[in-house]
């Protein structure tokens, strides 16, 4: 059976196509998203809880509190749409919407099962009386059903039991027709059946302003789907059209309709009632099915409001219909977890029910939260055509203090700033429409709003305006305040320069009264901020950009620390050294002091999310990872720089190394050439692996190169250049200055400069020079080849100086199991970069040749996935 299994699996994906034909939407990132919550996340965080609540009872005594949740899910999906202009403010909602529906989706499956297995009677009185409850408030509305449904029933037998009027000696004008067709010219001496409601019309009258369609769906029985053609609309909050009834509208039809409207009142159809287990008219017996199936019963009335939403159809319901917040799952979910412990059925408690309870504390009603995330200059745009419009001049060109001072004294207003009437371009549309969304959706679905490139305090104010205009004119539209809270602003750092100033740039912005009082207000005096890696190390050098990292994050701490402001550092890593990637538990531990104080927020990118997450146990191992490294960062901080002389020893290394990088990538002209010719970078946007471009703007530079496409590249050619460049200078500069024992005391005693060297150490493991000096010299044209050869020298520099600083023999000495894995892998990656350096020369002199074409994306696939982390 297993064999035959095996077969199976190899035969699917043997038959499978290897390469992407078309490239993801947002909504298809999105999609993939939710996959690995609902095959991995799902099963692994109740088990990861478990182990935890054990292993906190095993030490302290205590377990860990069922609704508490240390890890929280984030995603920006569909919500990050810095440079990338097909995620739009629909493309949000709808990713939103659709998060809410998958989580909802899987609390119903696991309802469904929780109520065949609590079959038992005895319960609390608590969950006694509000079984009770549910059982009359389904008879009253069953109650009302059968009077809708009576009378026809009840006049029948009230003719029976009197005497009949006299039979006419003649039939009426008209007679033929159905009693419920209206007559114009005759007045019909014969009552004519009524449908309750106006909001009910023929069925399939397509000649009309509107008709209704029953389906029948698989997962949720039967759902009234309402359809609009011509200058017709459907609502159900006003009053229909009123449509000629015709005399094809048969008995039948009605019976449809009456289907139609019992579910309408009651809920759920005769069909679904089949499928489920019975509960009986007393409370006493099968109380928790009782429960449960209210519970179920709300939850699939708000996946239906959810798919109506979806539809942009209209969806006006009973609050107390449907389920807005995960508070409302919880509610009945504790009171039965309660009862069983209280009745001796803690063993049933705390099994699939504490698992569901679980699940609904750390998932909520939407799975992941949302984050917004947009470039700080398409909101200073925004400002300037809103500020021209109102004759204030052009925000941009406003000074930092003034700047300020208008965004203050707007914030602290009542009044929108934004005129309805304003006319805008589409951009600043779309800017507008974004935080015309977070506000209909507000903090209950969405997480942070994101801004890159953050440089000054008006950059975070901007936002703050923008959302509370926002917020402003849909409670105006709606009547009543909009759902949840405002979302946290968060300020992107990300160059060089940006990080120097970050510290600054947060004082200058908690020092404003009315922001600082902000942040205690509505986000418990929490500010988060968050530190880029991928745009830093492209900008600076790796070396340079983890010193730069670790130094704006201490300037950032001590900063909120002035202004007894907690604070949150929120870490923007990518899969590859390069971006920030490296071992999970290595990269916390040597945060600095203070920097994790039981907080952290870090991203997970790309090929890493599938390989850290997409199997439950490895799931689990990895949020365990993040546990405890959040753990003892926070009780046993890492230390600091033991003395002085180090910091300035880094502050000299970073120098040489920074400006060789610099005078390398973005000074040399012949570099961008080099570039494009050695690895396989204008080829990488055939592989539809994202819905982002490979540039934020449409130049040829390295600038405005995404940092995924410029690492990647380079990964292809086994060279790996982003994350080594200029590091061996600067440790050779150090050392002929007679700092060589220093350095080696640094990488003793100093998590920080230990983590940094091992991770240099192993991507220089994984480069290759014979295979980097093939692509040079069959792809490079001559005259640049001797920039090659001088990048492999410095290659050789930096593994030469790395080694002396370790004290190695070899690379990886210390970390045997990887450079086995390295070496396991070379008879597959090296006749894979043989073949790519054919083809890439064969297609760059027939470019329209589409088998080449598939064939080098294979080959970049299977390099990719040979390299791993550095992919």
């Amino acid at each position: 059976m297993l064999i035959e299994d095996l077969v199976r699996e190899i035969t699917s994906i043997w038959q499978t196509d290897e390469l992407r034909r078309h490239k993801p939407t947002p909504v298809d990132e999105a999609r993939a998203g939710l996959n690995i919550v609902e095959q991995s996340l799902w099963r692994a965080v109740p088990h990861y809880l478990r182990r935890v609540s054990n292993a906190l009872k095993k030490h302290t005594g205590k377990p860990l509190p069922l609704t508490c949740t240390p890890i929280k899910f984030g995603s920006w999906m569909g919500g990050d749409r810095d440079g990338n202009p097909n995620v739009t403010a629909k493309v949000t909602k709808d990713v939103s919407l659709l998060s809410r529906w998958m989580a909802i989706d899987l609390y119903i499956r696991e309802v469904d099962s929780l109520r065949f297995e609590l079959s038992m009677n005895q319960c609390s009185v608590q969950l006694s009386r509000l079984a009770h409850q549910i059982l009359e408030k389904e008879k009253s509305s069953e109650d009302r059903h059968e009077n809708w449904n009576g009378p026809s029933n009840q006049n029948q037998s009230k003719h029976h039991g009197q005497h009949a009027p006299p039979l006419p000696t003649q039939l009426p004008t008209g007679a033929y027709l159905p009693s419920c067709t209206e007559c114009n010219d005759v007045e019909s001496r014969y009552p004519r059946l009524d449908v309750p409601g106006t909001e009910f019309m023929p069925l399939n009258r397509q000649d009309g302003k509107a008709f209704l369609k029953a389906e029948e769906s698989p997962n949720n029985g039967s759902k009234l789907s309402i359809k609009t053609s011509g200058n017709g609309n459907a609502s159900n909050s006003g009053t229909a059209p009123t449509t000629p009834r015709s005399a094809s509208f048969s008995s039948s039809q009605l019976l449809a309709q009456r289907k139609l409207y019992a579910e309408s009142q009651i809920g759920r159809t005769s069909f679904q009632k089949l499928l489920e287990p019975s509960s009986s008219q007393k409370p006493g017996i099968a109380p928790y099915r009782i429960v449960l199936g209210n519970v179920k019963e709300k939850l699939l009335k708000t996946q239906r409001r959810l798919e109506l939403l979806l539809e942009e159809l209209p969806c006006e319901h009973d609050p107390s219909d449907y389920y807005e917040t995960s508070d409302q799952i919880l509610e009945p979910l504790l009171l039965c977890y309660d009862s069983l412990q209280s009745c001796g059925s803690g063993i049933l408690a705390d099994g699939r029910l504490a698992d569901l309870i679980r699940r609904v504390a750390t998932f909520g009603m939407v799975l992941m939260k949302l984050d917004l995330r947009q470039e700080s200059g398409r909101h200073s745009d925004t400002l300037d055509a809103i500020t021209r419009y109102l004759d204030m001049g052009t925000y941009s060109e406003w000074d930092e203090e003034r700047k300020l001072e208008f965004l203050t004294r707007e914030l602290k207003g009542k009044r929108p700033l934004v005129p309805p009437t304003i006319e805008v371009a589409p951009d600043v549309k779309e800017v507008l429409d974004t935080f015309r969304v977070a506000a209909e959706l507000g903090s209950d679905s969405l997480g942070a709003y994101v801004i890159s490139m953050a440089s000054n305090a008006s950059d975070v104010l901007a936002v703050e305006l923008l959302q509370k205009d926002a917020r402003l004119a849909v409670a105006g539209e709606l009547g009543r305040p909009c759902p949840g809270g405002t979302l946290r602003v968060v300020p992107l750092f990300e160059t060089v320069k940006d990080l120097r100033e970050a510290g600054s740039a947060i004082r200058k912005l908690l020092s404003i009264d009315w922001y600082r009082n902000h942040i205690i207000k509505n986000h418990n005096g929490q500010q988060e901020v968050m530190v880029g890696y991928s745009d830093s190390g492209k900008d600076a050098g790796r070396f340079t950009a983890a010193w730069e990292l670790y130094k704006a994050q201490e300037d950032v701490v001590a900063a909120c620390n002035e202004y007894g402001i907690k604070v949150t550092l929120f870490h923007g890593r990518g899969g590859s050294i390069g971006r920030g990637g490296g071992p999970t538990y290595l990269a916390i531990q040597s945060q600095p002091p203070g920097s994790v104080m039981g907080t952290l927020r870090s991203t997970e990118q790309g090929e890493m999310v599938q390989a850290k997450f997409g199997l439950p146990q490895i799931a689990v191992r990895q949020l365990e990872i993040y546990t405890t490294a959040v753990l003892l960062a926070t009780l046993r901080p890492p230390i600091h720089p033991r003395e002085q002389k180090w910091r300035k020893l880094m502050d000299d290394i970073s120098k040489i190394s920074c400006n060789t990088y610099r005078s390398t990538v973005y000074e040399n002209p012949e570099f961008l050439a080099y570039f494009q010719e050695a690895t396989p970078q204008a080829e990488l946007g055939y592989l539809n692996i994202g819905s982002r471009p490979t540039r934020r703007k449409s130049s040829v530079g390295i600038g405005h190169l995404r940092a995924i496409p410029w690492i990647f590249a380079w990964t292809q050619t086994r060279f790996v250049l982003p994350a080594w460049l200029g590091v061996g200078a600067g440790l050779k500069g150090v050392c002929e200055n007679g700092h060589t024992e220093d350095l080696r005391a640094m990488y003793k005693e100093w998590p920080f400069f230990q983590s940094t060297i091992d991770l240099i150490e192993m991507v220089i493991g994984k480069a290759d020079i014979p295979i980097a000096k093939h692509y040079d010299e069959v792809l490079v044209s001559e005259k640049r080849q001797q920039l090659g050869v001088e990048l492999r020298r410095e290659l050789l520099t930096a593994e030469e100086f790395v080694l002396s600083v370790t004290g190695h023999e070899k690379l990886s000495e210390n970390n045997r199991s990887l450079r086995r894995l390295i070496e396991s892998r070379l008879p597959y990656l090296n006749p894979m970069n043989m073949l790519q350096v054919e083809i890439l020369k064969r297609l760059r002199h027939d470019d329209d040749n589409n088998k080449l074409r598939d064939a080098l994306l294979i080959t970049i696939n299977g390099i990719a996935a040979g390299m791993r982390n550095t992919g």
